[in-house]
C-alpha cells in the first residue's frame, strides 16, 4: 500500500514511469491533481508533466476506445462491441417497459438501469422467474429483453468485464494505483487483480472535532459561512464545508455564501468579482436562460406554448436583434398580456409583429424551417440547430463564460440526439423534443471555473477529499445515517449477500460509519453541526456524532452591507409623501380613485398619476374580470326585456336564453365553451330572478347608466349597473341602486368611517339626483344568491335592513367621499395602508413605495437577502 508521499514522487518521476491513478469519482480525481501540484509547487518547479490521474469508469472506457481504434478493432471490424451512451441505455429500457403499464415510465426504466448496473458491480445473478418476488421477476424478463436488443454492443455496466479479456493486447499502464477505494465492489476488484493494482488512501490527520448545535437550520448555515470567513482570513487554502440536500437548499447556500464572504457581492460594479467559494452541484440544464430559451423556441416553433414562457422568449438576449430592439420588445411583450391567449403559436405571435421588426424576420424564417417534418433522430438533431440558427441564437451580444459553457453543453446534448439513431430509427417531434427536455432538466451543468479555497460539498462528494479545516452540517438523527435504500428490481436478500451497501440498515450504517470516520481524518479541524429545530420539531444529534465534546465558541458574526451602509450614517431624510396638486380636473379610473385613496394614499397617487401598474398575465379559460362581464351582459339584456317586476309574471326562460346568447357572444366565446357558459349563466339567471321576484313591485329606470361624478372639484367617470324605481307603499318614487358583484361583497358596515375600505357606492349615492330608498350590491353567487346594503326602511328588499338616519348617512357619506377628493387633489401620498400589511396584501407596488422598509424592516428577510 503506497502512502500519498509515494504516490505523488511517483507520480513525479512523468510519463516515463508508466503510473495511472484511478479514483472512485472526477470531484476526487480534479482535487489529487491539484495536491500533485501543490506537491510539485513546493519544490520550486515551473513545470511539470501532467499526471495520469483520472475516475476508474473513465480509465476503462479510455481502454475500450484504445482496443476498438487499435488492432483489435480492426481485426475485429464491424463485430467489434460498440458502447451505448447513457442515453441510448434509457431509451432502450423505456422501450422495454412501454408495455408494462407503468406509470413514471422514465423513473422506472432509471431504476432498472441501476439495478442492471448492481447486477453486474456486485455479482448477483439475476433470478429465474420462480425464485423472484413479482418486482424482481418482471425485471428479470426485461434483462432478456434487453440483451436480446443489444446484442454486439456494450454498456457501462458490462464494460469493465469486456475490457478485462482485451488487457493481455492493450498497452497498459506499468503501475495501476486505486486512491481512495474504501469499497471496491467485485466486479472492480476483478479488474484490479487483473493488473496487479497498488492501493493507497488519503492521508490522514490527527482532528480536533467537535460538535456545535443552532436554533434552526439558517443559523447554522450562518454560522457555517462566518466559520469559513474566519478561517479564509486565517490563510487556510482549503476549506470544505458538506451540507445535506444540497441539492434542495443549493439557491439558499450560495445567497448566505455569498452574503457573509462578499457582503456587496449583488452590487452592480461588483458581479464580475470571482466568489472565494464553489458549489458542487450545479443547476439542471435547463433552468440557465439561453437553455431554457432554445427549448421554448423548438416547442413553439412546432406547437403552443404557454404564455409565461413565450413571455420569456420575446424578452430574451438570446433572439437575433434583441439588443436593438430590447425596449420594442418590452412594449410588445406588455401588448401581448392584455390582447393574448393563455398560449401562443408561433404563427399568432408573428401576427402581432410589425413588418419592420427585425423578430418578425426571425421568426418567420423559423417558420418556413418549421414546415419540414424530420422523423430520424439524425434529422431532428439537424432540423433542431436551424431552426436555432433561423432564430438568431444565440442573439447578438457576445456570451459570458457560463453563458459560453451552457451552449457547448446544450450541443452535447443535441448530439446526443443525433445518435439516439443507433437504438431509435424514428423518432416524432413530441419524442425528439422530450428527449431533448428531459435531458436538459436531467443534467446538472455546473460552468468550469477557477479553483476556490471554500468548497460547499453535498454528503457523498465529500469522501476521501482533504482539507485545512473541515465543517459538516445538518447531522440530525433523522439525516444521518442514511435510512437503507434497497433497488426494488433486485431481491432484497440477494443486494444483502452481495453486500450493497444501501441494501440494509446494517450494511448502510457501517457504510456511514467509515464515512464519518473519514471525515474525522480529512482535516486538523472538524466542525460536525445541527439544528435542534425544525419549524415545531426537536432534534437531535446524529447517534454518530453524539459523544463529540460540544463547541463552547460563540462563533463570529459579519454585519451585512445594508447594515454596513446605516452605520456609516452619511444618511439624508427628505419628506417625500407631498405630490404637486392636481391639475387635470378629468381623470381615468372612476371611483377606484378614492378606492386607492382610502385604502393608501400613496396606491392612487402611483396608480393613477405614476400610470404604475402591475403587467397582466393571460390565463386559460375566463378570469374573474371575463366572468363579471358575462355577467353584467346577462343582466343588461335581462332586464332590458323584463323592464321590471311586471316582467317577472311571464315566461322566462326564453328571455333568459335570449340574455345567455347575448352574453356569450359579446365575449366572443364559441363552441362547447361558449355553450357550458349559456347553461351557466341561465341557472344563474333562474336563480337570482326567483329572488327579485320577492320584492315590491318596481320598475327598472336606468341599465348600465354612464355619469360624470364631481367630487373636490374632480371629474369621474362611472357607470351605475342598475337603478329601480319603487312603485308601491310609502317610498312610492323612491330608487334603489344596485351594483353587481360576483364574489365576496363583505359587509355594509366597511362603507363607514374616514376611509372606507370600499367607498364606491357612497360615491354613487352620495352623486345621485335621484332621491334614493336603498343602496345595495347585488351578490351574484350560485348558492348564495342576495341583497347587501342599507335601506331607510325595512322590508324594501329582502334581508336588507333598514339604516334608521338615513339623511345622515347619505350626508357622512358625501363627506367621507369629498374628504378623499380633496386629500387626492392636494398631493397626499403618504404610504399609509389603512390596515397596516394586511392592505398591502393584494397590492402590487411594494417594490415602489417599500412599505416592508416602514412596518417590518426584517420582513423582507424572510424570502431574500434584505440587502
Amino acid at each position: 500500500m503506497l502512502s500519498s508521499l509515494q504516490l505523488f514522487q511517483r507520480l513525479a518521476e512523468g510519463h516515463a514511469a508508466r503510473i495511472t491513478v484511478v479514483t472512485p469519482n472526477a470531484r476526487l480525481a480534479r482535487s489529487l491533481v491539484a495536491q500533485f501540484d501543490e506537491f510539485q509547487i513546493a519544490k520550486n518547479l515551473n513545470s511539470w508533466e501532467a499526471p495520469d490521474i483520472l475516475p476508474f469508469g473513465a480509465f476503462v472506457e479510455r481502454l475500450w476506445e484504445d482496443a476498438l481504434y487499435g488492432a483489435l478493432g480492426e481485426a475485429a471490424g464491424e463485430s467489434f462491441p460498440l458502447l451505448l451512451t447513457a442515453a441510448q441505455e434509457q431509451h432502450l429500457w423505456e422501450g422495454i417497459l412501454a408495455d408494462s403499464g407503468l406509470l413514471a415510465l422514465p423513473q422506472a426504466a432509471a431504476q432498472c438501469r441501476e439495478a442492471w448496473r448492481l447486477a453486474h458491480q456486485w455479482r448477483i445473478r439475476l433470478p429465474r422467474l420462480h425464485e423472484a418476488n413479482e418486482d424482481a421477476a418482471a425485471f428479470a424478463e426485461w434483462s432478456r429483453e434487453y440483451e436480446r436488443r443489444t446484442r454486439g454492443e456494450v454498456d457501462a455496466a458490462r464494460l469493465p468485464d469486456l475490457v478485462v479479456g482485451y488487457l493481455d493486447k492493450l498497452k497498459t499502464p506499468k503501475l495501476l494505483v486505486a486512491y481512495a477505494f474504501e469499497l471496491v465492489p467485485p466486479q472492480t476488484q476483478a479488474f484490479f487483480d487483473r493488473l496487479a493494482t497498488e492501493l493507497c488512501f488519503p492521508e490522514r490527520f490527527a482532528a480536533r472535532a467537535e460538535r456545535a448545535s443552532f436554533q434552526t437550520a439558517k443559523q447554522e448555515m450562518e454560522a457555517a459561512a462566518a466559520w469559513a470567513r474566519v478561517r479564509l482570513e486565517e490563510g487556510c487554502r482549503r476549506i470544505g464545508v458538506v451540507v445535506p440536500e444540497l441539492h434542495q437548499r443549493r439557491a439558499e447556500v450560495v445567497r448566505v455564501f455569498s452574503r457573509t464572504l462578499c457582503p456587496g457581492y449583488n452590487l452592480p460594479a461588483a458581479r464580475a468579482e470571482a466568489l472565494p467559494f464553489n458549489v458542487s452541484l450545479g443547476l439542471p440544464l435547463a433552468s440557465w436562460p439561453l437553455v431554457d430559451a432554445a427549448l421554448s423556441l423548438l416547442e413553439l416553433a412546432h406547437d403552443a406554448l404557454a404564455f409565461p414562457a413565450a413571455s420569456r422568449l420575446i424578452r430574451s438576449p438570446f433572439l437575433g436583434g434583441a439588443e436593438t430592439e430590447v425596449s420594442r420588445r418590452a412594449v410588445l411583450d406588455a401588448r401581448l398580456r392584455r390582447e393574448a391567449e393563455a398560449e401562443l403559436t408561433l404563427a399568432k405571435l408573428i401576427s402581432f409583429l410589425d413588418k419592420s421588426s427585425l423578430l418578425r424576420r426571425r421568426l418567420e424564417s423559423a417558420f418556413e424551417i418549421a414546415k419540414s417534418r424530420p422523423d430520424t433522430p439524425g434529422d431532428w438533431a439537424r432540423h433542431f440547430s436551424a431552426l436555432l440558427d433561423a432564430a438568431g441564437f444565440p442573439g447578438e451580444r457576445a456570451l459570458d463564460s457560463a453563458e459560453f459553457q451552457a451552449r457547448e453543453r446544450l450541443h452535447e446534448v443535441l448530439a446526443e440526439l443525433s445518435r439516439l439513431e443507433r437504438v431509435a430509427p424514428r423518432l416524432s417531434f413530441g419524442q425528439a423534443l422530450s428527449f431533448l427536455r428531459r435531458e436538459c432538466e436531467g443534467s446538472l451543468f455546473q460552468p468550469q471555473s477557477l479553483e476556490a479555497p471554500i468548497e460547499v460539498l453535498g454528503l457523498h462528494e465529500s469522501r476521501g477529499l482533504r482539507f485545512d479545516c473541515l465543517w459538516v452540517s445538518g447531522l440530525t438523527d433523522q439525516a444521518w445515517p442514511i435510512s437503507a435504500s434497497p433497488n426494488p428490481f433486485l431481491p432484497i436478500r440477494l443486494q444483502k449477500e452481495a453486500g450493497i451497501p444501501e441494501a440494509s440498515a446494517e450494511a448502510s450504517l457501517e457504510l456511514d460509519r467509515r464515512i464519518t470516520a473519514g471525515w474525522m481524518s480529512a482535516a486538523r479541524e472538524v466542525i460536525f453541526s445541527y439544528p435542534r429545530k425544525e419549524k415545531d420539531q426537536d432534534l437531535a444529534p446524529s447517534p454518530l456524532v453524539a459523544d463529540l465534546p460540544e463547541n463552547s465558541g460563540s462563533g463570529s458574526h459579519f454585519p451585512r452591507y445594508r447594515d454596513l451602509l446605516f452605520e456609516a450614517k452619511k444618511l439624508e431624510a427628505s419628506e417625500d409623501w407631498q405630490a404637486p396638486r392636481v391639475v387635470e380636473k378629468k381623470l381615468q379610473g372612476g371611483t377606484r380613485v378614492l378606492a386607492d385613496q382610502a385604502a393608501c394614499p400613496f396606491r392612487a397617487f402611483a396608480r393613477w398619476r405614476l400610470r404604475a401598474e402591475a403587467l397582466e398575465e393571460p390565463s386559460p379559460g375566463l378570469d374573474a374580470r371575463d366572468r363579471g362581464k358575462l355577467l353584467h351582459a346577462l343582466m343588461k339584456e335581462i332586464w332590458a326585456q323584463l323592464r321590471g317586476s311586471e316582467g317577472l309574471r311571464g315566461e322566462l326562460s326564453p328571455v333568459i336564453s335570449r340574455a345567455a346568447d347575448a352574453a356569450v357572444r359579446e365575449l366572443g366565446l364559441a363552441g362547447r365553451f361558449a355553450e357550458l357558459e349559456r347553461e351557466r349563466l341561465a341557472k344563474l339567471a333562474r336563480e337570482w330572478l326567483a329572488l327579485e321576484s320577492q320584492r315590491q313591485p318596481f320598475e327598472v329606470s336606468s341599465i348600465e347608466q354612464k355619469r360624470t361624478l364631481t367630487v373636490a372639484g374632480l371629474e369621474l367617470q362611472s357607470r351605475i349597473d342598475r337603478m329601480d324605481r319603487l312603485l308601491a307603499g310609502k317610498d312610492a318614487g323612491g330608487h334603489v341602486l344596485i351594483d353587481y358583484k360576483t364574489g365576496n361583497v363583505g359587509n355594509p358596515k366597511q362603507w363607514h368611517g374616514p376611509r372606507p375600505d370600499d367607498p364606491q357606492l357612497p360615491l354613487y349615492a352620495a352623486a345621485a339626483p335621484e332621491e334614493l330608498a336603498a343602496v345595495v350590491f347585488a351578490k351574484l353567487k350560485a348558492g348564495d344568491m342576495r341583497f347587501t346594503g342599507y335601506a331607510r326602511a325595512e322590508r324594501l328588499l329582502p334581508n336588507v335592513k333598514a339604516y334608521r338616519e338615513w339623511n345622515e348617512l347619505l350626508a357622512q357619506w358625501k363627506s367621507e367621499t369629498d374628504a378623499l377628493g380633496r386629500a387626492f387633489v392636494a398631493g397626499d401620498a403618504h404610504v399609509d395602508p389603512k390596515e397596516d400589511l394586511k392592505t398591502c396584501r393584494l397590492c402590487d407596488l411594494q417594490t415602489l413605495c417599500r412599505v416592508y422598509e416602514k412596518f417590518s424592516p426584517l420582513a423582507a428577510d424572510e424570502s431574500g437577502d434584505g440587502e
